[in-house]
């Protein structure tokens, strides 16, 4: 029997456009990329609804996974991401794990987690505060006990709940007999025991057997939403295909948890989330993460530009899954350098550009202050280059795993001397594909270095991307110097290298050992012109003014504002990851009666031509950052607005009540 129950708040739905297409590849350089990466093909539920168990429809379910570093969270996360996607809902997911590799076995610094918010209908986070809560120990029931509301259902694997294990978090008394969890609807299931009597023939020694709980409990837990199970088990498989005992193994224990939600007492109820059918124009989905998305938008540039795609990385959290996935494709002709420390890896990069190819860098916070005086260079000798910084907390090495927006300072001027450089930042993990190709836009067209802003969040969150026609995607050629460009009064021909596009500012590019247009390149200061070594003031003055203006001449889209009826007050304006907080929270306000306009900043250096006249359009304007106000301190003195700020640094995005409730109240005083 089925029935018909709504969450408890409908936060996000916005639902529109049609029906969303079956996954296949896609013609062209991005289905290559697809086929490679592997869709999910489409499926229904792992097998037809539970008898004799009563189904409740919902629209949104939030599920949190917990447990410790060890417990392959993430991984069953990842699974149950990956069925959810396949079976069509609209999804957005937050992992959050420690930095160490082995975090200290069950403790608080230890635990690992994964939240997933899945939809019917259009969705833009990955939710406030879990429904279900997955504890496989006693640190991961402490540690996320707090985030939970009343009523939430919390399934907890009662063999890690030892008196050495409760200890070691605090917890004088079990928890789960002290009645201290009466306000939540608790699930004690022995997964341990259950996973080892599940597999007891399989050969396994039994430390090997209990490591597959969790996919027990991925199992339990798609029998509880109907998701499918074909993938999990296809993946299982192919993951441990050099240990076919172990991928049997863990195929049983799924199947074992399965089986245990249809035919125990304790789960009389399973759910079902019917797929986001109206919430996407029609198309080829995926799920993808923003680094994957960033990874595939640079791959994406390389073949509109018709350039060679090369990386120079040094590997470092949460930047690297962009340097394992290029390192892939091959087959695209992309080259992927690991350089002994960020400095090398800039400086090969940089030589690339030179040597005219797509030049990439990728790293975090404290590579890109390592990579400040190549940046400089790349500025000075004005030669396209991508510098992705995927932002996380600080300073020094601060918070590796955990997500950030505080480096936007350091990318407008973490450079000696005026060294200005052209700065992007995507909004959402599939958004990091668009905002590559624009950087790379940038970067080529105006021969500068482009700073590509992400951050934690963004890269290792996910949701559905529609796979875009190849014909879609800007043209990106550029034209390389084939010959002089400068007629001397005598009539003598010959190649300035600084001599500028009228349109642009850009100089021309000259690939090394095309006869005829050799120059002279370094980070002296050059003549205006010919590019010759100059120590004259007024050429560095020129020279200087000139930089400048080539990057504030550059062309980006203008501001769109959000403003249904035009009568809004105050403006929310934001900027990268926090796109999707603070737009669930201006919805929020709207079905309350709220009057609230906002807009988001994709290009932040330059800012949009039409910015100024946008914030005068308002009494109040409010900048949630996940920083200490960075973006509102530029819009104060760039614009004299008294910009308001409401900032975070938890590691930790903001939940969209937490927004409704501080603009609500900005909203309330004008």
């Amino acid at each position: 029997m089925t029935s018909q129950v709504s969450s408890p708040i409908n936060e996000e739905h916005e639902g529109s456009g049609t029906v969303l297409g079956s996954p296949a590849a896609e013609a062209g350089a991005l289905g290559a990329l697809a086929q490679a990466a592997g869709l999910p093909e489409p499926g229904g539920p792992g097998g037809p609804p539970p008898s004799g168990k009563e189904t409740r429809r919902l629209d949104r379910v939030i599920i949190r996974f917990a447990g410790d570093s060890g417990d392959g969270m993430q991984l069953t996360g990842d699974r149950f991401t990956s069925e959810t996607a396949s079976f069509g809902n609209d999804l957005s997911t937050l992992p959050n794990f420690p930095a160490e590799i082995r975090a200290p076995a069950g403790t608080l610094p230890g635990v690992s987690s994964f939240q997933l918010h899945f939809a019917d209908h259009d969705i833009l986070t990955p939710g406030d505060a879990p429904d279900v809560l997955v504890a496989m120990n006693p640190a991961a029931l402490k540690a996320n006990l707090a985030d939970l509301p009343r009523g939430a259902e919390v399934i907890v694997n009662t063999d890690e709940f030892t008196k050495r294990a409760m200890a070691k978090v605090g917890y004088a008394a079990n928890p789960l007999e002290d009645g201290s969890l009466a306000a939540y609807a608790v699930h004690p299931v022995p997964l341990t025991t259950l996973t080892l009597e599940a597999l007891k023939d399989s050969g396994l020694a039994r430390k090997d057997a209990e490591r597959a709980k969790n996919m027990f409990a991925l199992g339990l837990l798609s029998w509880m939403y109907h998701r499918p199970t074909e993938g999990t088990e296809s993946f299982l498989r192919q993951k441990f295909a050099k240990k076919p005992d172990v991928a049997e193994a863990n195929v049983t224990a799924f199947r074992a948890g399965w089986n245990f939600g249809e035919t125990t007492e304790d789960f009389a109820v399973s759910y079902e989330v019917q797929p986001a059918a109206s919430a996407f124009p029609a198309g080829t989905y995926r799920n993808i993460s923003g680094n994957l998305a960033l990874a595939y938008g640079l791959v994406a540039s390389s073949e509109r530009s018709g350039l060679p795609l090369f990386l120079g990385s040094y590997p470092i959290t949460p930047a690297s899954d962009i340097l394992h996935e290029l390192s892939r494709h091959k087959n695209f002709g992309v080259r992927t350098f690991q350089a002994e420390d960020e400095i090398a890896a800039i400086g090969a990069a940089l030589g690339a550009a030179f040597g005219g190819s797509l030049a990439v860098t990728t790293t975090s916070g404290p590579g890109v202050a390592l990579k400040s005086e190549t940046i400089g260079l790349a500025v000075s000798l004005e030669l396209p280059l991508l510098v992705v910084d995927i932002q996380r907390g600080g300073p020094s090495t601060g918070l590796p795993t955990k997500t950030e927006q505080a480096d936007l300072l350091q990318a407008m001027y973490g450079r000696n001397g005026e060294a200005p450089v052209p700065v992007v930042a995507p909004a959402t993990p599939a958004d990091c594909f668009d905002a590559a190709l624009e950087a790379a836009r940038i970067a080529l067209a105006y021969r500068t270095p482009v700073m590509l802003l992400s951050d934690g969040y963004l890269a290792n969150g996910s949701e559905p991307w529609r796979i875009p026609d190849v014909g879609e995607l800007p043209d990106l050629r550029v034209e390389f110097a084939t010959g002089p460009n400068y007629t001397t009064p005598d009539g003598t021909q010959s190649f300035r290298p600084y001599l500028r596009d009228p349109k642009t500012l850009a100089r021309p590019w000259a690939v090394p050992g095309t006869p005829g247009l050799e120059h002279r390149i370094g980070g002296i200061e050059k003549q205006d012109g010919t590019g010759n070594i100059s120590y004259d003031p007024a050429n560095h003055d020129f020279m200087v003014r000139t930089r400048q203006a080539k990057i504030d001449g550059i062309e980006v889209p203008r501001l769109e504002v959000d403003d249904p009826d035009g009568t809004a007050r105050t403006l929310v304006l934001g900027w990268g990851s926090t796109y999707g907080p603070i737009t669930a929270a201006v919805r929020r306000l709207r079905r309350e009666g709220g009057r609230v306009a906002q807009a988001h900043l994709r290009h932040l250096n330059p800012f949009p031509a039409n910015l100024g006249a946008v914030l005068a359009r308002y009494d109040k304007v409010l900048v949630p950052e996940m920083n200490l106000g960075q973006l509102a301190h530029l819009i104060r003195a760039t614009y004299l607005v008294d910009a308001r700020s409401y900032t975070q640094v938890t590691g930790l995005p903001f939940k969209a009540e937490q927004l409704a409730q501080a603009i609500a109240k900005e909203n309330a005083d004008v």
